[in-house]
């Protein structure tokens, strides 16, 4: 099995010890996750890197940098929570105009619905 090989010989090459701490740490810190790299191999259709996630916050890092970042700590939850709402309205076809003035008019608390809406 191709998973069994490839975490077997990068568990030899973590085994050793390192001359660097920062290489020993390093070392340690691959030898705790052995059975997380390859998880891919053990569930077909999963990816094999994150490159969708970081595709998927890119709008929020340009946003960030052209405007120059947020000033405050609750600055960055604002956008972090609104960034989350728009993409996940986005992912459900939802009107993200429309879920936000419903929450922002609603009595109470209100989340994006599960459904189309």
């Amino acid at each position: 099995m191709v998973r069994g090989r490839l975490q077997a010989e990068l568990a030899r090459l973590v085994e050793p010890i390192k001359t660097n701490a920062d290489n020993e740490r390093l070392a340690a810190h691959l030898e705790a996750h052995l059975e997380d790299f390859f998880t891919f191999l053990r569930f077909p259709g999963l990816d094999a890197t994150n490159w969708r996630a970081e595709q998927a916050i890119r709008p929020a890092v340009v946003n960030r940098k052209v405007w120059g970042g947020n000033r405050t700590a609750r600055g960055a939850r604002v956008q972090s929570v609104l960034m989350s709402v728009l993409s996940t309205c986005y992912q459900r076809s939802h009107d993200a105009i429309a879920i936000l003035m419903d929450t922002l008019c609603a009595p109470s608390t209100r989340f994006v619905p599960a459904e189309g809406r």
